[in-house]
């Protein structure tokens, strides 16, 4: 095991009604602004069991931020803070919102140019205004980690970002609240979290058997509920799993002291950027070929995933890696989410952008090795067709 720090700040209120402990989360004489997506926030009740909870407090808000939240859209958030003097901000929503409200939190007090916040991955934020969340779909994380990813549209740019000062101070998690998701989005969630698990996890072997059997307890667990929880959609105990699950998979805790990975999510991002489909999808359809592509390097660890997460215990080692990678790429698909590139309208022409977008990132040495280079992508992507 390697050497590492931990730390987690982030207070989480779990379970069903725990919105009406914001009167005491959030300070009495704060100025709240409000951050959410769409207004199913505000058909749904959330925003007004928000509101009430808030009680005599001064609050205002905004709304519209898209999933994968656009820079553009956010600086008009970073405006709204700034003329009405707001202390406090408050995610409604998915780690759209929350990754959209860290970046607010960070630019509305920073000096200079805010785009140069994800040019430099948030190496140089000073200070934070405080901030929680109410989480609404589990899927990202981002209620319990000090990271986000912004995309400037303008630029077709999608750029993580991290700081300690971005942490929440606290995250609601309310089961109940996801009951009225779309399908889609729930199997996205499951896509998302299982990913984030690999991407921590499946690498090579690190003498780590706390986290091993950690992250290999978060995917059994996804794998036994993924179907469940589209199929049952007010299932209180699956989808608190879920949503717990998928908090518990980028918090820090499972990644501490183990290489990780990381490949499958840059090239999704161009994906994203490029062609705007959802986070989840670009996931689905770099992982199995990523694998494949770097079967030799991760062997170790396919195998052992493989055995413990899939029961696969017949065949060599090459075919038991094999399978798990089957395995995984049946799972996605079991949940709704397709796996191939053609299956979002993209074929071969498409590839040589995203490899030139990819390199104008800076995006040439990833993974756990820093050996995935562009012309490793590429022949992902072309397996991916």
């Amino acid at each position: 095991m390697n050497n590492f720090n931990f730390y987690n700040p982030t207070r989480i209120a779990f379970g069903e009604g725990k919105i009406a402990e914001l009167d005491k989360l959030v300070p009495k004489n704060a100025k709240v602004l409000v951050l959410f997506g769409g207004e199913s926030a505000r058909r749904t009740g959330t925003l007004g069991e928000v509101t009430q909870a808030l009680g005599d407090r001064q609050v205002t808000e905004f709304g519209g931020i898209e999933p994968n939240p656009s820079f553009e859209t956010l600086t008009k958030a970073v405006a709204q803070v700034r003329e009405q003097n707001i202390d406090f901000l408050l995610a409604v929503g998915g780690g759209s919102v929350i990754d959209g409200t860290k970046f607010v939190a960070a630019a509305a007090v920073f000096e200079g140019d805010e785009w140069d916040i994800l040019l430099k991955g948030g190496s140089n934020i000073k200070s934070a205004l405080p901030f929680g969340s109410v989480l609404t779909l589990p899927a990202t994380g981002s209620e319990m980690n000090k990271g986000a990813v912004v995309t400037r549209r303008s630029l077709k740019a999608k750029l993580p970002f991290h700081s300690d000062l971005v942490f929440p101070q606290f995250s609601i998690l309310d089961p109940t609240k996801t009951y009225t998701l779309p399908l889609p989005q729930v199997g996205n969630g499951v896509v998302d979290a299982f990913v984030h698990v690999v991407e921590q996890y499946l690498t090579y072997p690190a003498q780590s058997p706390v986290q091993d059997r950690f992250a290999e307890g978060l995917l059994l667990t996804l794998s036994e509920i993924g179907e469940q929880a589209i199929a049952e959609p007010e299932n209180y105990q699956v989808r608190a799993s879920l949503m717990w699950t998928a908090t518990l998979a980028l918090n820090g805790l499972i990644g501490s002291g183990v290489p990780q990975d990381w490949a499958t999510h840059m090239l999704g991002h161009e994906l994203t950027a490029l062609h705007n489909l959802d986070h989840a999808q670009t996931l689905a359809i770099v992982l199995p070929s990523m694998l494949r592509e770097r079967k030799a390097s991760k062997l170790d660890k396919l195998v052992q995933y493989g055995e413990r997460v899939w029961g696969i215990r017949e065949g060599s080692t090459e075919e038991k890696a094999e399978a798990a990678i089957a395995k995984t790429q049946d799972f996605f698909e079991s949940l709704g989410v397709k796996t191939r590139l053609g299956d979002y309208g993209l074929g071969e022409e498409h590839i040589e952008p995203l490899i030139k977008s990819l390199e104008s990132h800076g995006m040439t040495a990833l993974g756990e090795h820093g050996n995935v280079t562009p012309d490793v992508c590429r022949r992902v992507l072309q397996a991916s067709l």
